[in-house]
């Protein structure tokens, strides 16, 4: 699973072999510059998610409910995740929460709406946190987090992301549960991974986690390409004539 935000990542990692594409409300931090998720919006993450479906061929298709946009009810729930799925294009929709998400997960499931859930480190919940720390490192934390997992399973969803848990919580969890574990920070038990593409290709470089692995440097490529297409312009050495119209 990729994390991507428009339809030319979308189309890259897609033809790479990314079997699901997570639309991420981290766009907030990684494309808006802000320090938060919290910022983003429905209409926000409705265009992102309609850029990435365009841009996609074969895989499946998630796409974050922001903050604020399934909390207050499950009416709100449900008329924003039928939103992403029909204005956006997605095949399923991804929340944050546990036991207390219960009622909104039913409610979506039962409209026809695939829901994954997300627990452990939620971002939506960072103010609650106290920032981006790991999670559930206490017994009392580790069991709720448990009973968090088998209730959103139990309500229909079809998958759990596990996000900066401890890696023997991460495995004790997917070995719970039905339904598969697409892990970020929890270790390589869970079923899957996912990484945001701007992260694994080195693109944003103004937050790195401990989980990310760099694939590539693609920051210093693009700092080197522009760099040489400035010095050119400004030599005159570009365009020459097989870069321009008789």
């Amino acid at each position: 699973m990729v994390t991507a935000y428009d339809a030319t990542f979308a189309h890259l990692v897609d033809e790479a072999g990314a079997e699901m594409i997570l639309v991420g409300d981290s766009l907030g931090m990684v494309i808006q510059g802000h320090d938060s998720t919290l910022p983003v919006t429905m209409e926000h993450m409705v265009y992102h998610t309609q850029a990435v479906v365009r841009g996609s061929r074969r895989a499946f298709i998630v796409g974050d409910l922001p903050f604020m946009s399934y909390q207050a009810s499950v009416e709100d729930a449900v008329r924003n995740g039928g939103r992403l799925l029909a204005e956006g294009g997605c095949q399923a929709v991804k929340l944050e929460g546990g036991v207390r998400m219960v009622p909104a997960v039913e409610a979506m499931v039962g409209a026809g709406i695939p829901v994954m859930g997300h627990l452990g480190l939620t971002p939506q919940s960072v103010n609650v946190f106290g920032g981006f720390r790991v999670q559930a490192r206490s017994n009392g934390a580790r069991e709720r987090l448990l009973e968090d997992a088998k209730a959103l399973e139990a309500a229909g969803c079809f998958g759990i992301v596990l996000e900066t848990i401890p890696m023997e919580l991460a495995r004790e969890v997917t070995q719970a549960l039905q339904i598969p574990t697409i892990g970020i920070g929890a270790g390589a038990a869970c079923d899957g991974q996912v990484l945001v593409c701007y992260d694994y290709l080195g693109l944003f470089e103004d937050f790195q986690p401990r989980f990310v692995k760099r694939f590539a440097n693609l920051a210093e490529a693009v700092r080197s390409a522009t760099g040489a297409y400035v010095k050119e312009v400004k030599a005159r050495t570009f365009p020459t004539e097989d870069h321009s119209f008789d």
